[in-house]
């Protein structure tokens, strides 16, 4: 074997984890540098869990045994072509759109983690703040190259489609696959929950979100945009939170900002303590006491004026909706917008710092942090929903997140492992009615082996059986990631 596969020993205790905090365990490691050292790991491994950067918090990236088979050093960046460009799944999404950056340009996904692979973008059809605007990663890919668990390779371009359910696609060496695509539930909102299958659909879609279910990418063609000529980022506190909630709308249906970021009180709190606590975050911005809500939003244009006539009539919105004309924050250079993402990158910072410090006393505790979307005329409901419940059982928690989506992420904070157990029932409850609304129980961080039960709660196990008859037809042994969206 030529690719350079190593016994797992305590040197590599790191890839044995991923973000999530779970740990796991594998017999053996190769770092591919090729194409065709992964073709040879896949033909002569057994179980095998592919490995990006390892930034997912839903145990995506875990081994079950086996082989992990880590991708991190295929970090080729092609050369750009016609607004394209190809790379490998190792790229990190800062490098890409480092480079990307001198040439007035961008991939437009914009997962808060900027670290993330290009690979483990495509593993969960990653998204963040600007696809309210943007879209998912899959909006934005246009090909890719899978090698499938037996070896054959596919190169998949966008156009390729299915007829009706029916699909039939052709490797390089000439075997055909042909199967049907199943009827699953997939809900009219933000959703990132198992296997992303419509009639008629763009087979390339079928990859994109499969949580390396199905093959290894090996090659993504990504479509790019210019960087906008004109971009101002606001950040406007409001005495409430039916305020906030009532500029979402406003700012919703009369502009078009890129990006829409819900901060609940209990987030902002949090924020002050660990700017007060914590050299990290001795750099945050003040936040005055009388702000109970913050809701930060961006906009783009190809013009400095159309991008301030939009500013000046959120302006107006903020104070209709209850803030104060000074209680505001703008950024227009890109010094400063960088502060204001790093003020919105900090709530996911302190809850770990703080879930770290708890761990000293409990290691087996983590955060639970929740992932769901809900159709627009739920998002209220949905809001009061996870405060009574969180407030009846005592517990400590930040809410913020994608409210432009009706995407807010609930992060419960527990102190010690009842509290972890309570969250957990907490989590199914919503899951269920979340569900019911006609929701997603995943709109962005994917299933992984986490939240296989809610997976579960959002397509019943008619639908897991009909997902695993799918796999099966390209991996029919099941030896590609493990525990990831089956269990």
């Amino acid at each position: 074997m030529n690719a350079d596969v190593q016994s797992i020993n305590p040197d590599f205790g790191d890839y044995l984890r991923d973000e999530s905090r779970r740990a796991g365990s594998a017999e053996s490691i190769c770092f591919a540098g090729t194409e065709a050292e992964v073709r040879e790991v896949l033909v002569c491994s057994g179980r095998v869990t592919l490995q990006g950067a390892r930034t997912g918090i839903t145990a995506g990236a875990v081994p079950e045994g086996g082989t992990i088979l880590n991708l991190s050093r295929m970090n080729r960046i092609g050369a750009i072509k016609e607004g394209r460009i190809k790379v490998q799944p190792g790229v990190l999404l800062s490098d890409l759109n480092e480079d990307l950056e001198r040439e007035g340009l961008f991939f437009p996904p914009d997962p808060t983690e900027t670290s993330a692979s290009i690979g483990g973008m495509l593993a969960c059809n990653a998204s963040g703040a600007m696809s309210f605007h943007y879209g998912p990663t899959r909006r934005w890919v246009r090909a890719l190259r899978i090698v499938l668990p037996g070896g054959d390779t596919l190169q998949l371009e966008r156009g390729q489609k299915a007829e009706g359910r029916r699909f039939r696609l052709t490797t390089e060496s000439g075997r055909e696959i042909d199967g049907e695509l199943p009827s699953l539930p997939m809900p009219e909102v933000k959703n990132a929950a198992g296997y992303y299958v419509r009639p008629d659909m763009d087979l390339i879609d079928l990859f994109i979100g499969m949580e390396g279910t199905l093959g290894v990418i090996t090659e993504a063609e990504l479509e790019l945009r210019a960087v906008p000529a004109a971009r101002t980022a606001l950040c406007a506190f409001f005495p409430d939170e039916s305020g906030a909630l009532r500029f979402v709308r406003a700012l919703r249906d009369q502009l078009d900002p890129v990006a829409i970021e819900f901060f609940g009180h209990h987030a902002l709190d949090l924020l002050r303590r660990a700017r007060t606590e914590h050299a990290a975050f001795a750099d945050l911005p003040e936040l005055a006491p009388h702000f109970n809500t913050a809701i930060y939003f961006e906009f783009h244009g190809g013009k400095e004026d159309e991008v301030e006539a939009s500013v000046v009539q959120a302006a107006e919105l903020i104070v209709e909706c209850g803030a104060g004309e000074d209680d505001c924050w703008i950024a227009e250079t890109p010094r400063d917008i960088a502060v204001h993402k790093a003020f919105r990158h900090a709530t996911p910072e302190a809850v770990n710092l703080l879930i770290d410090e708890r761990r000293k006393a409990y290691p087996s505790l983590t955060k639970l942090g929740t992932d769901m979307a809900v159709p627009d005329a739920h998002l209220e409901e949905t809001l009061c929903l996870y405060r009574s419940d969180l407030d009846g059982a005592g517990l400590e928690y930040v809410i913020f997140g994608h409210i432009g989506d009706n995407h807010v992420h609930v992060n419960i904070l527990p102190r010690d492992p009842a509290e972890l157990e309570q969250g957990k029932k907490l989590y199914l409850k919503w899951a269920d009615q979340v569900v019911a609304m006609g929701g997603s129980v995943s709109a962005e961080h994917g299933i992984g082996k986490i939240k296989v039960p809610l997976l579960e709660i959002m397509i019943g196990q008619e639908g897991i059986d009909a997902m695993r008859r799918l796999r099966r037809i390209f991996d029919p042994e099941e030896r590609l990631n493990r525990g990831n969206l089956f269990a």
